[in-house]
């Protein structure tokens, strides 16, 4: 029997309530792999589920995404061998520990060409952006494309993508730090959106033009603001409520702001069975390796430094993805 440490929460509650634990790992069961995890990714819903905003039965773990390699797979995988470079981001929380057993159908190969920390930095944030820019609505060169919170993780992505598409990218945030963030990420132009007037400041830089696509992941604060952006017959596509829920509307309103459309998806039905899941990070893994998308990493925690990785995310420091290293 195989020994793994694992972050595992008995409570909800500040940083320290994450307790890294010894425990015996089994055999990997029918359909299984067990993994020696080489990165481990993180993402605030981590911080949000070790608090209790978003619960879970307790005790529990914590972390939803990793690269590493195959090191035993169990009875009926064929579709991986020892010593292959694969990840996940969508095999249950439990993702913060050095081993781990997780269905063989939840992983994915990693392209020779692609590091594991390109990964754990991208995964879960690029799959995201990718269901959103390649599926929700299919971007196109030439359209005019905003995306809010340009500075996040998705945001950065999503500039990117967009932008070696053809887009002509209008990116928002809620700082001027944050705005050159976005416009590195690839924004053609960048608009705080903490200011009362942003939109008149947008449409100011745009000449008047609205966007065909707004990818809005703030919700309440921006939600009526990211109609007023949208060109006749576009699309608001709100995946994300960082200010809150967006409030409900009627439908004969986006009737009456230019025969809108509006849609709230989500990652987890564009990514439920394994060959879409594989399909789309593909996709994903080739604007990698053409350097279309570029990973930012912001800073690297030991797991025995998990509570201060928690912190660090917790203070908006850093700028690109926290990753963590067993």
């Amino acid at each position: 029997m195989k020994s793994a440490r694992k972050v595992v929460v008995a409570e909800f509650g500040e940083p320290e309530v994450m307790q890294l634990q010894t425990v015996d790992l089994a055999e990997p069961g029918a359909g299984e792999v067990r993994l020696r995890q080489t990165v481990v990714g993180f993402n605030y819903i981590d911080i949000y589920q070790r608090q209790g905003k978003y619960p879970l039965s307790l005790p529990t773990g914590l972390g939803h995404e990793a690269a590493g390699v195959v090191e035993a797979v169990g009875e009926g995988v064929t579709d991986f061998v020892p010593g292959d470079r694969v990840a996940y981001m969508n095999a249950g929380v439990g993702a913060y520990a050095d081993y781990r057993n997780v269905p063989a159908d939840r992983l994915v190969a990693i392209p020779e060409g692609v590091g594991d920390e390109e990964v754990a930095a991208l995964l879960f944030k690029g799959i995201t952006a990718q269901y959103l820019i390649r599926k929700t609505h299919v971007v196109k060169a030439g359209e005019t494309v905003l995306v809010h919170a340009a500075a996040g993780g998705v945001g950065q992505i999503l500039c990117q993508w967009a932008k070696g598409l053809g887009a002509f990218v209008i990116g928002t945030a809620s700082t001027p730090e944050k705005c050159a963030i976005a416009k590195k990420a690839g924004a053609d132009i960048a608009i705080d959106y903490s200011k009362e007037d942003w939109t008149d400041t947008l449409l100011k830089e745009t000449g008047g033009k609205k966007a065909d696509v707004v990818y809005d992941s703030v919700g309440k604060d921006t939600f009526y603001k990211s109609i007023d952006c949208t060109a006749q017959f576009g699309i608001v596509v709100v995946f994300g409520a960082a200010s809150g829920p967006a409030p409900a509307v009627e439908p004969e309103y986006l009737n009456k702001k230019g025969c809108l459309y509006l849609t709230r998806p989500s990652v987890f039905p564009h990514n439920a069975n394994p060959r879409a899941f594989r399909e789309n990070a593909a996709d994903l893994f080739s604007a990698v390796s053409s350097g279309v998308v570029k990973p930012s990493i912001g800073a690297r925690f030991a797991l025995n430094d998990v509570v201060e990785a928690h912190r660090t995310a917790m203070s908006r420091k850093t700028q690109g993805a926290v990753l963590i290293i067993p």
